[in-house]
């Protein structure tokens, strides 16, 4: 039955991260990426820790769980997120959300080899039509820069990685402590570490904070935090297979209030066809018998 649950559970979780996307853009208007970062970040933990006492089961409390949470918090969402502002500074959003989009494959990849999870044929094709859907929505014309190097794609790439390889890493620890909050709860604190750290360390003039940028930064923090959390529940019901394509939808979400609200991506044919395309994928996914 939970396992039935799980694929609501990360459409819950896309939905979250492509609003959070908006938002984000909109905070961008105010303050730079890094110093955004730096207030998402810790304003999901703080929510984290606030919730604790309410929420958080120490029953199934494993240490060897809590470290693979730690560790997983030190990359992700942390130093994913830094990978890919460096990847738009290289790069530009364009190509950045095309690599990026390629995260189901690494993470179905890592679950075959470190969980023995048996993926699917059909869990394969539906994660190849996710990645080919997102590349459609996202791409543009022009998108590559004159001074592009092939070498720049490292931070993209690197990015995409990480976020793969966190969601079957992620499950492992699950499979040790089944608590999808403690999971969200240790990770965010490694994260704001992480970040605060990196803030503090940078050098040159650092930008003023105003409100406008504080507050749109802060509504990211919890669309981000409630999106995690929402994919580590997901998690822990059902295997990363059935899972990771669905998250990776999240760019259909972003598009669509794109351009519905900030009107700043008009709706062409080949985002009709990539939006398709990803929403095709995904019902293949859900309606598949595979098991």
């Amino acid at each position: 039955m939970k396992t039935a649950l799980a694929p609501g559970i990360a459409l819950m979780s896309s939905l979250c991260f492509g609003i959070a996307m908006i938002t984000s853009r909109v905070g961008l208007r105010s303050l730079d990426a890094r110093s955004g970062a730096a207030i998402s970040i810790p304003t999901a933990t703080l929510l984290f820790i606030i919730a604790a006492p309410f929420i958080l089961d120490t029953s199934g409390f494993t240490m060897h769980a809590a470290l693979v949470f730690a560790a997983i918090g030190i990359f992700f969402p942390a130093v994913v997120t830094m990978f890919t502002f460096r990847s738009n500074e290289l790069l530009g959003p364009t190509v950045t959300s095309a690599v990026s989009g390629t995260a189901p494959l690494f993470a179905l990849l890592a679950a075959g080899i470190f969980l023995q999870e048996r993926v699917p044929p059909q869990a394969a094709l539906s994660a190849l039509g996710v990645v080919a859907g997102v590349v459609m929505l996202t791409w543009k014309r022009n998108a590559v820069r004159s001074d592009f190097a092939a070498s720049s794609l490292s931070w993209a790439v690197a990015g995409a990685v990480m976020r793969g390889l966190a969601q079957a890493a992620v499950k492992a620890g699950l499979l040790l402590w089944p608590s999808a909050f403690a999971a969200g709860l240790i990770g965010y604190v490694m994260s704001s570490a992480t970040v605060l750290g990196a803030d503090r360390l940078r050098k040159g003039k650092r930008p003023i904070l105003n409100r406008k940028g504080l507050a749109w930064f802060a509504v990211t923090g919890v669309l981000n935090g409630s999106a995690v959390l929402l994919m580590y529940v997901a998690l822990s019901m059902a295997p990363v297979w059935k899972v990771a394509p669905i998250i990776a939808s999240y760019p259909l979400i972003t598009a669509i209030i794109g351009a519905a609200v900030l009107h700043d991506e008009k709706l062409s044919l080949r985002t009709a066809a990539g939006a398709c395309l990803t929403v095709a994928a995904i019902v293949y996914l859900v309606l598949s018998k595979a098991h």
